[in-house]
């Protein structure tokens, strides 16, 4: 005997909030895929603060959708993931609009208009009745819109009793959470999306945040002069099936900005960030990732490897609902093992052979080269300001001066003779960390400051650092730094 035996609406909608790991930008970034699929030109997002809630549209500029593909569009599971789908659909579960907006507030409602067709659809988390859901047409379903259509067709989704988009936190108010969140989802969206708001997946795509038009943030910066790319491989997984995979060595962050460096670093900086990003139809799904077939490292941080995936690969790659994970399939570790293996030292040489100039007239090297006698001897260099402040402001300066010597004397040479001789080991020197690199600068300004006697203008503190090692050879990020950072820092004019 088989008997029906459908789920609770209450308790199966409450459930969906927690489908996927949600955080706003990914629900958003949820949302904007069925814009891309509906092939919206513009997708404007609009925070309204209201009392102590929020209320959030997204509208786009879309195909928009008649009654019944909007009655089938808010069906929760409206497509099953083994079905075949057309090479634009940037879905699978069927769950995507829903479990996205929910996670976030606790009523959804869709308005999509198409010429003189108009339709408006409600879930209400806390007014189900067994599966029953408000439908409005015509001038009902329009009044419901922020601002009257101002394309032929399109759909606004609209969230509204926004219990778990602000934190509860009291010791912040809801502009200051709300701006967090805003800024935090728009970086997050200019990287998931800058193939699209770039152009380079076809149709150009805008989004806007609050009205400010989001600007695409490329994690590969494949326009830079300094970023070497490598060409694109091919690589079949089954039958006719096959990715695409380009990897990126970007630049050592010496011939960066300082909006550069954040900009590719992110929130967590240069090594966590390091790895593949996997792009399912040119959107990004995961990033800073090597899928444990190497470990971060301070030498491959420069090392990012672009994985282009059809749609037609998600059950290989068991792609999550809210889009944020995937899994390398077995069939391709190797052929990834090996292709980190032969491009891994080419981030190493960039960390190593970082642009330093030849010629340093008038620049105070660390160490200072001496020939004698057919013989060649490093020595550092006394008038260097950090070294010369070093001897200056010992208790016994005849003590550090001694000190220095005894390094001189026992620079291991011959090990570091051994080791560049051993293919299997890479000597790198300078610094890859550019949080390190800002501590040197900062120490450089306070020597500055010591030995002048006096608070430095702007350009004589510029002067003071172009004159010394390690700045001036990494001039573009150190004048960025200064300007940007000391400047304000030190009340620099």
């Amino acid at each position: 005997m088989r008997i029906s035996n459908p789920p609770d609406a209450s308790s199966l909608m409450a459930t969906a909030r927690s489908f996927g790991n949600y955080d706003l930008a990914a629900a958003l970034a949820d949302l904007i895929d069925n814009s891309i699929r509906a092939e919206a030109k513009k997708v404007s997002i609009l925070f309204e603060p209201v009392e102590k809630d929020v209320v959030v549209r997204i509208r786009d500029d879309g195909m928009g959708m008649g009654r019944d593909e909007l009655v089938a569009a808010m069906r929760p599971a409206s497509a099953n993931p083994e079905d075949p789908r057309e090479l634009n659909d940037l879905g699978r579960f069927g769950w995507g609009l829903k479990s996205a907006s929910l996670s976030q507030a606790r009523v959804l409602t869709v308005v999509s208009w198409r010429g003189s067709e108009s339709t408006a659809a409600i879930w209400d988390i806390d007014n189900l009745e067994d599966w029953s859901m408000e439908l409005l047409v015509g001038d009902d379903a329009l009044k419901l819109l922020g601002a009257p259509p101002t394309s032929n067709s399109g759909t606004e989704v609209i969230w509204s009793r926004c219990d778990r988009l602000l934190d509860q936190d009291i010791s912040s108010t809801l502009d200051e959470q709300l701006n967090e969140k805003i800024s935090h989802a728009s970086k997050q969206l200019s990287l998931i999306f800058h193939r699209y708001l770039s152009g380079d997946a076809g149709n150009k795509l805008a989004i806007e945040m609050q009205g400010y038009v989001l600007k695409p943030i490329d994690p590969f910066m494949s326009h830079h002069p300094a970023t070497q790319t490598v060409d694109e491989d091919q690589i079949k997984l089954r039958g006719k099936e096959e990715i695409t995979v380009q990897p990126f060595i970007i630049p050592h962050f010496s011939k960066l900005t300082v909006e550069e460096r954040e900009m590719l670093g992110g929130d967590e900086g240069l090594v966590r960030n390091q790895g593949f990003y996997v792009y399912r139809n040119k959107r990004l799904i995961i990033y800073g990732t090597w899928f444990r077939l190497m470990p971060h490292g301070e030498l491959s941080q420069l090392m990012r490897v672009r994985v282009d995936l059809p749609n037609t690969l998600d059950k290989d790659w068991k792609i999550t609902l809210d889009k944020s994970d995937a899994q390398l399939p077995v069939v391709l570790r190797t052929g990834l093992k090996e292709l980190l293996r032969k491009f891994g030292k080419r981030s190493v040489s960039a960390n190593r052979r970082r642009g330093v100039e030849l010629t340093i007239d008038r620049k105070e090297p660390v160490w200072k080269r001496v020939a004698y006698n057919g013989r060649i001897r490093y020595q550092i260099n006394r008038d260097h300001p950090f070294i010369w402040e070093l001897i200056a402001e010992s208790q016994d300066s005849e003590i550090a001066r001694e000190a220095l010597k005894l390094i001189e004397s026992y620079v291991p040479t011959e090990a570091m003779i051994k080791d560049r001789e051993d293919n299997q080991l890479e000597q790198v020197q300078a610094i890859t960390d550019p949080e390190i690199f800002e501590v040197l600068i900062d120490a450089c300004f306070m020597a500055c400051l010591r030995q002048t006697g006096r608070q430095p203008t702007l350009n004589e503190f510029l002067e003071f650092a172009n004159k010394m090692e390690p700045f001036s050879s990494q001039w573009k990020y150190s004048e960025s730094y200064i300007k940007n950072n000391l400047k304000e820092k030190w009340s620099l004019v």
